[in-house]
C-alpha cells in the first residue's frame, strides 16, 4: 500500500513563493511518472504538473507555466513543487501522486492529505 505524504504548504503573500514536498513510501516510485494536482474550495481536483520517472519530460497546467516548477528525488522517493510569484487564485490544498503518463494525467494511487496554500492578496 503506498502513503503518500505532503507537506510544506502555508499562508504566503501574493508574489511569494512555497517549495511543496511530497514523500512516498510502499510503492515503486522511481519507476513511475508523478504529478502534483490541486483542489480549491468547492472544486474538482485538477492536474498541476508531472515529472516523468527520470526527470526529463514535465508538463505544466496553462495557469502554472513560469512560475512552478517540478522536480524529484528518486533516492528520496520524494517529488517537489518550487511555486513562485503566488496568486491568490493558487490557494487550494495540494495532493501529489503517480500518473498513468504525461498525457493521460489520471493518478494511480490512494491520496494523501494534501497540504494547504494559502496566498492572501
Amino acid at each position: 500500500q503506498v502513503q503518500l505524504v505532503e507537506s510544506g504548504g502555508g499562508l504566503v503573500q501574493a508574489g511569494g513563493s512555497l517549495r511543496l514536498s511530497c514523500a512516498a513510501s510502499g510503492g515503486t516510485f522511481y519507476t513511475r511518472t508523478m504529478g502534483w494536482f490541486l483542489q480549491a474550495p468547492g472544486k474538482e481536483r485538477v492536474f498541476v504538473a508531472g515529472i516523468s520517472w527520470t526527470g526529463s519530460s514535465k508538463r505544466y497546467a496553462e495557469s502554472v507555466k513560469g512560475r512552478f516548477t517540478i522536480s524529484r528525488d528518486n533516492a528520496k522517493n520524494t517529488v517537489y513543487l518550487q511555486m513562485n510569484s503566488l496568486k491568490p487564485e493558487d490557494t487550494a490544498v495540494y495532493y501529489c501522486n503517480a500518473l498513468d503518463n504525461l498525457i493521460v494525467t489520471r493518478a494511480s494511487w490512494s491520496w494523501g492529505q494534501g497540504t494547504q496554500v494559502t496566498v492572501s492578496s
